[in-house]
């Protein structure tokens, strides 16, 4: 999996600090969106899910799942970006529970791609140790050396 991000261009390792969850959402859509995969209509549609449904988008402490629906007007194909931010994001202040530094964002046209995606990340992420060297990283040579450390 982690050879599909570096493949298809989809892995940003972000100096920015984001003030908040919402500027984090918006800057890990960012590369999608730069790939005309979605538009804007798709990330306020991932903000103002949590908004409604609280941080159901931090699968494990530490890692964050934006997404949407396929039904968005705003999506227009089917990949998943890894965004790694140098900070926790809090979603829920002081909540280590509810925190997250690596974003996986979501987006989805094809429903039979995007289980495959799915189905890869969750493998990854639940490999021993893979979550550690992902917050660990601090730059794409370092994300390129965990290629070669068998995560792919």
């Amino acid at each position: 999996m982690l050879t599909y991000f570096q493949e298809k261009d989809l892995v940003r390792i972000s100096d920015q600090r984001p003030a908040n969850w919402e500027e984090a959402i918006r800057i890990s859509c960012d590369n999608l969106i730069e790939k005309e995969i979605i538009n804007q209509i798709y990330v306020d549609e991932v903000v103002a899910a949590v908004h409604k449904y609280g941080p159901y988008i931090v699968i494990v402490p530490g890692v964050a799942m934006p997404h949407s629906t396929d039904k968005s007007e705003g999506v227009f194909g089917t990949a998943i970006a890894f965004t790694k931010f140098k900070e926790k994001v809090y979603f829920e202040a002081g909540n280590e529970e509810k925190q997250a530094k690596l974003f996986f964002t979501l987006a989805a046209k094809n429903p039979d791609e995007h289980m495959t995606n799915i189905a890869a990340l969750s493998d990854l992420l639940m490999t021993d140790g893979v979550i550690e060297a992902l917050e660990n990283i601090e730059s794409i040579t370092d994300f390129e050396a965990l290629l070669q450390a068998n995560w792919t």
